[in-house]
């Protein structure tokens, strides 16, 4: 591996989920200009729109998206032009 390729200034850095307020912590780089205190630690904070705990995908909860109205309407449209 090449030397001095990767940063050597990794810190804990407090990360929330804005749409469930669940926060983690982990080790990043990231600047931040937010400060979040968890049981009495100061922690840098980044704001997420989304995460693995609030994504569809890894809970779960998936919402239904009203696509047959366009299909029927490109169908409609486009479907059956080739019909004999």
């Amino acid at each position: 591996m090449k030397k001095g390729l990767h940063p050597e200034n990794y810190r804990q850095v407090a990360f929330k989920d804005m749409s469930n307020e669940e926060v983690f912590i982990t080790r990043s780089t990231i600047n931040t200009k937010e400060t979040i205190e968890i049981e009495g630690v100061t922690y840098p904070l980044v704001k997420l729109e989304i995460s693995s705990s609030s994504h569809p995908f890894y809970t779960g909860k998936a919402k239904l998206v009203d696509t047959a109205g366009r299909v029927d309407k490109f169908m409609s449209r486009y479907g059956n032009r080739y019909k004999k």
